[in-house]
């Protein structure tokens, strides 16, 4: 999918602005409101843009532990594994990856008594065979799109 100068900044403004109505983003990029919906509706249908709604603090919600959890598997049985982890609501994301172990979790936790609550959880699923833990000390950058965004954004305006 291509994304030019234009949804380069209809993506600024829905990252920086999120809040804002459909019209005043047209008036803001100087642009017909039909034109900005098109191209909102055809970053939606790409797949660029994935959702709406707003960034939730775990740490506000009473979960301040953040952990990085391998969890190596079975052969197998990564599937079955994966699909246990979505009923494990400590868990904010899960990916299967290469290196060391099979997957790789990012769990919220009260406090380190409940994040090891979490991780015998983890370890007694079937189909696990063994975890590896990382806690996070401190957030050095916080989830962003938006530098990629640009990044894609002067490549496609880039002659080629």
């Amino acid at each position: 999918m291509a994304v030019d100068e234009l949804d380069t900044r209809i993506l600024r403004l829905l990252i920086e602005q999120p809040r804002t109505s459909v019209r005043e983003y047209a008036r803001i990029l100087g642009i017909a409101r039909g034109t900005l919906q098109a191209r909102i509706d055809r970053l939606e249908r790409d797949g660029v843009i994935t959702g709406t709604g707003p960034f939730l603090s775990p740490g506000a919600l009473g979960h301040p532990v953040l952990a990085f959890v391998h969890i190596e598997v079975t052969q197998g049985h990564l599937d079955e594994v994966g699909d246990a982890l979505a009923a494990v609501p400590e868990i904010i994301e899960a990916f299967s990856i290469t290196g060391g172990g099979d997957l790789l979790t990012r769990v919220a936790a009260r406090d380190n008594g409940h994040l090891e609550d979490v991780i015998q959880r983890l370890i007694n699923l079937p189909g696990v065979v063994r975890t590896r833990t990382e806690m996070a000390l401190r957030e050095r950058v916080p989830y962003r799109l938006l530098p990629l965004v640009e990044s894609v954004g002067r490549s496609a305006g880039a002659p080629r």
